[in-house]
């Protein structure tokens, strides 16, 4: 037994090295064109301190933003939760939908890569709204992903949101917008 210590205790070394990589993961952006959508260059400067400041006044202003959507998805990406916002928008994109014969495969689509057990990119939901979003999904409304969405939007809002604001990601883009104006 004592031969393999010496094996087990490198694999462990190894495993921690790895798993210290991924939590000193960094959330800062010097350079927002990764982040911003369309033309980043154009865009960093048509964004005021006055609009990015205003996303802290609410969740839902954040989301109602093009370029505040764009930053807190690049910091969902930090902390490996893009899904709850990727899925949000699916919804909101879902709830456009004129066609009936799009929205059974429209929905169907979004219930396979989120809501399915071992979906792809599950999102956190409890099991109730699992099923009733489940059974929804068989007779496809606009709303059949409604309390789904509204728990995924109320878990990034009390968890991910106001640690967005505290980010680097958030403080960077605040101070770039800033440092244009002097």
């Amino acid at each position: 037994l004592t031969p393999l210590l010496p094996h087990l205790d490198h694999r462990n070394r190894g495993m921690r090295t790895r798993l210290g990589c991924l939590s000193h993961k960094s959330d800062s952006y010097n350079d927002f064109t990764a982040i911003l959508p369309d033309k980043p260059n154009r865009a960093l400067k048509r964004l005021s301190t006055e609009e990015a400041t205003r996303w802290a006044d609410s969740f839902d202003v954040l989301l109602s933003h093009k370029y505040g959507v764009a930053a807190f998805r690049a910091f969902l990406k930090t902390e490996f939760s893009e899904e709850n916002l990727e899925f949000w928008l699916a919804c909101e994109d879902f709830k456009k939908t004129r066609s009936a014969a799009k929205l059974a495969s429209k929905a169907q689509r979004i219930f396979e890569e989120f809501i399915d057990v071992q979906a792809p990119r599950e999102v956190n939901i409890d099991f109730q709204t699992r099923e009733l979003t489940r059974r929804n999904v068989q007779e496809p409304s606009l709303s059949c992903f409604d309390q789904a969405q509204g728990k995924v939007h109320s878990l990034m809002e009390k968890d991910s949101y106001p640690r967005f604001l505290r980010s680097k990601i958030y403080t960077d883009l605040l101070s770039q917008t800033q440092r244009r104006l002097s």
